[in-house]
């Protein structure tokens, strides 16, 4: 009798190890993530028809670790001075007359143990479909990849991207390739 107790007790914590450890693989993984938002925004309308490029609203992500979320007034840049009666475009403008920020959902969360720089991606030419999937395409935002450890690190690898202590050079200056690549301490430290 104790020998089956011993044994179910060393199968339950193997379980749940197991379960712990698929749990852990998944930590902020929100692929397919799609909520709906306080004003329905249209990328496919903005980005695709329209060709604004993303950088124009989205201006941080050149220069910040986050692209941030447009405020309201560079939306009115175009609203103010076009004809287009909607719900949607009323929405806007009553935040805008009564000052109040929209409290949009924050759809590509990554975990907080992971440091991410938006400016660090654009300057090396990473395109902004490349992590967010055909944003131009889509009428709601979603989370198009997994953004999990393994995801980026393929990229990084994908595009030979590597630190420079792993190439033997030391660079004085070192490039936006050379920054990146697969060294643990560039995103958790």
């Amino acid at each position: 009798m104790r020998k089956i107790l011993i044994f179910l007790g060393l199968a339950g914590v193997g379980v749940a190890g197991l379960l712990l450890v698929g749990a852990a693989r998944r930590v902020g993984v929100s692929q397919g993530y799609s909520p709906v938002q306080p004003i329905a925004f249209s990328h496919k309308l903005h980005a695709g028809d329209n060709r604004i490029p993303c950088l124009y609203c989205h201006f941080a992500a050149e220069k910040g670790r986050h692209a941030g979320i447009p405020p309201e007034n560079v939306c009115m840049n175009c609203h103010s001075r076009l004809r287009v009666e909607s719900v949607e475009v009323e929405k806007l403008k009553e935040s805008v007359a009564q000052g109040r920020a929209i409290r949009w959902t924050k759809i590509h969360n990554l975990p907080d143990f992971v440091y991410f720089n938006h400016s660090q991606h654009v300057l090396a030419g990473v395109v902004c479909q490349d992590c967010h999937g055909p944003i131009e395409r889509m009428e709601r935002v979603r989370q198009e990849a997994p953004l999990t450890m393994g995801w980026c690190i393929n990229c990084h690898r994908g595009r030979g991207i590597t630190p420079p202590s792993w190439r033997g050079v030391h660079l004085a200056q070192p490039t936006a390739a050379a920054i990146g690549g697969t060294d643990c301490s560039k995103c958790h430290y």
